[in-house]
């Protein structure tokens, strides 16, 4: 005699058909979404070509006001951020964000590798910096681990960050220097060390050369230094080129 076949358990319950609640913790994670920030068009037209078949781009914006509010109205996963914004920068965007958000990511995305950037954003808030460098397969994987929660750097940058814990970099002299400059005069700064003839500034900045002078003339009285040369070594001694 047959023995009688045992009842099916029910639904939901083990051994029985999946619940929907079950269904949906086993579907695969939908594409991460991504706000991208930076005052250039052409570069976030050549981000989301490089990312939009990985990732799926909510927003973007071109200065901090419209940053602030786009990534508030999306609440992406991650946010592509540059540092140097018309409306006050990246570091604004993060304060700004954080105090009604204190749980967005933010992955920093530049063409500057000045450890006074890269520790000014970390410090802010933002759990990763690369530079504009980076290859579009690279940047996806770097957007995936930022919104899974890892810390992503580019090579270079790290030591930055691992010197700055270690005591290496004298974080107050740095920032109590440039606290007294202004965010024009920094990115001034920082060319001028580097060698850039004050025309090559003015191109970079979309200012005069007129204004670039003025910039510099002022930098270095507030920095009590006589010429772009000793500029040139202030800056290199602090890491900040």
């Amino acid at each position: 005699m047959t023995a009688p076949t045992p009842p099916r358990p029910p639904v939901g319950q083990p051994g029985g058909h999946p619940t929907p609640q079950d269904s949906a913790a086993t579907e695969p994670r939908g594409p991460y979404r991504v706000v991208v920030v930076d005052d250039h068009a052409m570069f976030r037209t050549g981000v989301k070509a490089e990312i939009g078949r990985s990732v799926a781009v909510v927003g973007e914006a071109a200065d901090a006001d419209r940053a602030i509010a786009v990534v508030l109205q999306t609440r992406p996963d991650v946010v592509l951020l540059d540092v140097h914004l018309p409306g006050g920068g990246g570091i604004e965007v993060l304060r700004k964000v954080h105090e009604k958000s204190p749980e967005q990511k933010f992955l920093a995305l530049s063409v500057s590798d000045a450890a006074e950037d890269v520790i000014g954003l970390i410090r802010a808030g933002a759990r990763g910096y690369v530079t504009k460098s980076i290859s579009g397969a690279e940047l996806i994987d770097a957007i995936r681990r930022i919104a899974e929660g890892d810390a992503v750097f580019s090579p270079r940058l790290a030591g930055f960050v691992l010197d700055a814990f270690s005591g290496a970099i004298d974080l107050a002299s740095v920032d109590e220097d440039l606290d007294r400059l202004s965010v024009r005069e920094r990115e001034v700064m920082r060319l001028i060390a580097r060698g850039y003839a004050y025309k090559e500034v003015a191109k970079e900045l979309f200012i005069s050369i007129k204004t670039v002078e003025t910039h510099v003339s002022s930098v270095l009285r507030k920095l009590q230094l006589s010429n772009r040369h000793q500029l040139t070594r202030w800056a290199t001694d602090r890491r900040l080129v």
